[in-house]
């Protein structure tokens, strides 16, 4: 049998290599830019992230995972927030404080705190309550509702960029 012409395998290996790439992205893990402030200080604007999408095919976001998903009013747009409240529990705020079913939730992510209130309101099944780690700079469940489970993209796990912060996400 005679070898392939080395513009063949070339050619070829360009192709199989664009396939595994972009199954890869589609299925397994997406790069994320960070646009905006609203998580300073855990991610800050220009950050990269990565994003693992087949995550929650095996387990449901847990509270206080950094989240990437579908903005619910544009799901053209996709956000990055901190869960906050699961299905089924009565979240409310008073003076920046969150409560989660009456008791206050430690977060120690949060820096910029801000005063604001929030009546208790129920998350509906498959939907979660998030909001940004800067609290007076996110525009967050507070201000329009709740995220689907469907709008869900996957948690993310690992700051690439820029090289100063490279390391895992909390």
């Amino acid at each position: 049998m005679a070898a392939k012409p080395w513009w063949r395998e070339t050619i070829e290996t360009v192709l199989w290599a664009l396939v595994l790439a972009l199954i890869l992205r589609y299925f397994v893990v997406q790069a994320f830019w960070i646009p905006s402030g609203s998580m300073i200080p855990t991610l800050i604007p220009g950050d990269r992230v990565l994003v693992s999408k087949f995550w929650y095919h095996f387990q449901p976001p847990k509270r206080g995972q950094i989240i990437v998903f579908k903005y619910p009013l544009d799901p053209k747009r996709d956000f990055i927030k901190r869960v906050i409240g699961l299905p089924g529990e009565v979240v409310s705020m008073e003076e920046g404080v969150v409560y989660i079913d009456g008791e206050p939730l430690a977060e120690p992510y949060v820096k910029n705190h801000d005063s604001y209130n929030m009546e208790p309101i129920k998350v509906p099944e498959k939907s979660y309550f998030v909001m940004g780690d800067n609290r007076p700079n996110s525009q967050d469940s507070r201000f329009w509702g709740f995220v689907p489970k469907e709008n869900l993209i996957g948690p993310a796990f690992f700051r690439y960029w820029p090289l100063s912060r490279i390391g895992g996400i909390y």
